[in-house]
């Protein structure tokens, strides 16, 4: 069933979208936009906090100042007198931030004595109009419901089309994969307003299954009625299984053959897999721009993409916070992305981080638009990366973007029947370590956790059958044991305790996608009833 607050929003949505596409925005116009925002940086930052949070009984950083004795006044002088990037830091070390747990409300926030709980909702920006309800993947953990309005998808067109001009001139056309849902028609509709248009939108999920929720369905005809109302095409989206990347790349080689640029919006899993099919058929999509992003582009998927000549710059984003960065187009690592520091400011905690949920080099985000869908101060992505101001020369730095953030990579640990070992090592095991002694390469190896009906767990360690050559199963255990133990002890322990009691095994199979396309390492069924 659609709730009212998904029909209001639809409404809204088929009310504002023919003249949101059939005003698409200008280069110049965006150059302009974004030097009055880092011009007025600090200013847009203390009105929305007065907004959103001093004036606002509801919110959940109240208390947080008030813990820390800070008021209002004494935000705008910190910020005044150090800059916004210093006082944030300074909000910080008094304990003026979130964990990914406490935003997400899965555990109180306590600041020694101070203790106090948060619903996620009453993060959510009470001065948007929501005209696209969405909700995060759930990688993480539980679903959060977030949404978004035009407002906010223009916001962050500027920036877009500004980096789109920085990648060169080309006559590109957009190509998109994505499941049906608010995340896919955020990118879509803002690639639209940025200037670029949609060529094809694929779909690992079926548009057409009765298991998709309603709102994803209508959602998808009100998107289509109103660019036909602004005599716009929008292609419906096309099922393609995760597994067969033909269609994908049957497109890109019919846009190259007209003389145009084919800028292709995905996962890195989808993205691997589509140049893999292209090498391993020996189809040309050479010169074709990727830009991945929902997953770390490590580098033994970078150099999968590299091979088959494709231009990657890769995308840090989140449904929170909307795009956080676009790829450096001279890196220093596959994942290097310059911030953008007109939409959030992104500070770390550094080496005096006291909280055992924050690690140094955690990534926190602050909004700075009013459009944005969650008011986030400093709040943690779930991720550590390096952060640093360097000149690299590049357009993108030219277009006034200084701040790099790489090496990306999730800082939470993976807890699976048992044990806990670090998301960063289990990536590493599976696309460096077992890749190199057995042959294939990243998206070929995953470990799936399966509950029994007793509640026990299971996992199976897949290796791609049609990549992997055949192999020794207890060969690969041992190699996987080793390689996951930060020392021979502990892989022992693993080994003892998986494999040896049965809770291991390996298994000649194609690793498992999510609805998004990710090949996740440890890919975890859940029971759900959630649709």
């Amino acid at each position: 069933m659609i709730s009212i607050d998904d029909a209001r929003a639809g409404l809204g949505l088929l009310w504002n979208l023919p003249s949101f596409m059939r005003t698409p925005l200008q280069p110049a116009q965006a150059r302009q936009i974004l030097d009055e925002r880092l011009e007025h940086r600090e200013g847009d930052f203390l009105d929305l906090a007065r907004r959103t949070i001093f004036e606002r009984q509801q919110s959940p950083y109240r208390p947080l100042f008030t813990n820390a004795g800070c008021t209002y006044q004494d935000l705008v002088t910190l910020v005044e007198r150090e800059g916004l990037d210093s006082a944030l830091r300074t909000l910080c070390a008094a304990g003026i931030y979130l964990t990914v747990e406490e935003f997400k409300g899965r555990r109180p926030i306590v600041r020694g004595s101070f203790s106090m709980t948060a619903d996620p909702a009453q993060f959510g920006n009470p001065l948007i109009m929501v005209h696209i309800p969405t909700q995060t993947s759930g990688s993480r953990g539980k679903r959060t419901i977030a949404g978004t309005s035009l407002a906010h998808l223009r916001d962050q067109a500027v920036g877009l089309c500004l980096f789109l001009q920085a990648r060169g001139p080309a006559h590109r056309v957009h190509g998109h994969c994505g499941v049906p849902g608010g995340s896919a028609l955020h990118g879509l509709l803002r690639n639209y307003y940025a200037g670029l248009p949609l060529g094809a939108w694929f779909s690992h999920v079926d548009p057409a299954s009765p298991d998709l929720h309603p709102r994803y369905r209508w959602s998808i005809r009100i998107v289509r009625l109103g660019a036909a109302l602004a005599r716009r095409p929008f292609p419906q989206p096309r099922y393609v299984r995760p597994d067969d990347p033909d269609p994908i790349l049957a497109w890109m080689v019919a846009v190259r053959r007209e003389g145009l640029v084919p800028h292709f919006r995905s996962t890195p899993s989808t993205a691997v897999l589509v140049c893999q099919a292209a090498l391993a058929s020996g189809i040309d999509i050479s010169g074709t721009e990727f830009m991945p992003g929902g997953e770390p582009l490590t580098p033994a998927r970078m150099q999968v993409i590299a091979r088959a000549g494709v231009k990657t710059a890769a995308l840090y984003a989140s449904v929170e916070s909307g795009h956080i960065g676009y790829g450096c187009l001279a890196p220093t690592a596959s994942d290097d992305v310059h911030v953008l520091s007109d939409l959030q400011a992104v500070i770390q905690p550094g080496p005096s981080s006291l909280d055992p949920g924050l690690p140094a080099d955690a990534v926190l985000l602050t909004s700075l638009r009013p459009s944005a869908p969650f008011i986030l101060l400093n709040v943690s992505s779930g991720d550590q990366g390096r952060l640093e101001r360097r000149s690299c020369g590049c357009p993108v730095e030219a277009v006034g973007w200084t701040a790099h953030l790489h090496t990306i990579r999730s800082y939470g640990k993976l807890t699976t029947a048992g044990m806990t070992f670090l998301d960063a090592d289990l990536t590493r095991v599976l696309e460096e370590v077992l890749p190199a002694r057995f042959g294939g390469g990243p998206t070929h190896y995953q470990l799936v956790e399966d509950e029994q009906a007793d509640g026990h767990a299971t996992l199976r360690l897949l290796v791609h059958p049609a990549v992997v050559g055949p192999l020794d199963p207890d060969a690969v255990a041992d190699a996987f044991f080793t390689a996951i133990g930060s020392t021979p002890g502990a892989a022992k322990v693993m080994e003892l305790f998986w494999r040896d009691a049965g809770v291991l095994r390996v298994e000649r199979q194609v690793p498992l996608a999510t609805a998004t396309g990710k090949i996740q390492h440890l890919h975890q069924h859940r029971k759900t009833t959630e649709r």
